[in-house]
């Protein structure tokens, strides 16, 4: 072994042992645990050197080694693709993700629930967004005498509301009447589509057309699909973490409306994992943090994001596996909800 290979190896050591345990890695555990054939002083030399070079801290003379940002995007260039989950895990994976299909509600929510249990981490996963939103079908409820509720359901089951004010006294039973013949109408057409269709229409048809049209189009200009988080107990839980204020910032983040457009700002294509490490983070709050995305479905038709936010000291081999696993199964389910 090299100098060099030796200096490469001990720091693949340095940052896996932290990963696991979370505490600083003496020179004595790297020569003792690992069996690397050298003396301690001669780990002790090439920490140095890892040292001055940037890779790892110690945060007094005589304590072990800490990965530095640096040492952790070393690491992941080093694992570099060829990772995967194993064989029960990929199993499981694909089973539960297609077992959920036929519960559209549950789907991300099991698919979220399973990353997280596989990472140890938050994970968000976005729902999957057409290029163009499609209306799928309308319902209209009385809520009184001339007020109803107009009730949209776009193809990727997204729902939205809004109460309409007529200028008469309109009954269930005409409302019921409106909805299936709108529907009939406008099933499968963008916002646009509905908004040209309306003209010539009779009062109440174009004002509900009008009102239709808007929130479907209103869709398109949404950069994400709803997300769906789960495993924040699993984040809060790290030994970084516990009972740090630095969660009070990153929960900050999370309530906001547009936390995903700071987090996600970087186009991605088909397939690739985005790490994110650290500094490396545009958000202030999550500098101490790493970010694992990919994109799933087809962005020609409807895509998502699913992601991992953990500490910087993440398992970085098994998150990427995790993720190119689970992208596949929802990039399958995605198309056929489309």
């Amino acid at each position: 072994m090299t100098v060099t290979e030796r200096r490469e190896f001990i720091l693949r050591v340095i940052v896996e042992h932290y990963i696991t345990e979370a505490a600083p890695v003496p020179s004595r555990t790297i020569v003792e645990k690992y069996r690397l054939p050298v003396s301690p002083a001669t780990v002790r030399n090439d920490t140095a050197y890892l040292e001055r070079e940037g890779y790892i801290i110690r945060p007094h003379h005589s304590a072990g080694s800490v990965p530095t940002d640096k040492a952790y995007r070393y690491y992941v260039q080093l694992i570099g693709e060829e990772i995967a989950l194993p064989p029960v895990d990929d199993y499981l994976a694909y089973y539960i993700a297609r077992a959920a299909e036929e519960r559209r509600e549950q789907w991300l929510k099991t698919a979220a629930s399973l990353l997280a249990h596989l990472v140890r981490n938050l994970v968000v996963i976005t729902s999957p967004k057409s290029v163009r939103c499609r209306l799928k079908h309308l319902d209209l409820v009385a809520l009184q005498d001339f007020v109803a509720l107009l009730i949209a359901v776009s193809h990727e089951a997204r729902i939205r509301r809004r109460v309409l004010s007529f200028d008469r006294e309109v009954t269930q039973d005409e409302l019921t009447r409106l909805a299936n013949k709108l529907t009939a109408a406008y099933a499968g057409m963008t916002g646009h589509e509905i908004l040209t269709g309306r003209e010539g229409l009779p009062s109440e048809e174009r004002q509900i057309s009008e009102c239709l049209g808007e929130m479907i189009a209103a869709e398109d200009s949404l950069e994400y699909g709803e997300p769906h988080l789960e495993g924040l107990r699993l984040l809060l839980s790290q030994p970084e973490f516990t009972d740090s204020p630095r969660m009070l910032s990153i929960l900050e983040v999370l309530e906001q409306d547009d936390w995903l457009r700071s987090l996600f700002c970087q186009e991605f294509t088909k397939g690739e994992v985005r790490v994110v490490i650290g500094e490396e983070n545009p958000e202030p709050a999550f500098q101490e943090l790493s970010l694992i995305t990919s994109r799933y479905g087809q962005p020609d038709r409807a895509s998502g994001i699913v992601g991992v936010i953990g500490p910087r000291r993440m398992d970085y081999a098994r998150t990427i596996a995790s993720l190119n696993c689970l992208s596949a199964v929802l990039s399958d389910t995605a198309v056929e909800y489309t």
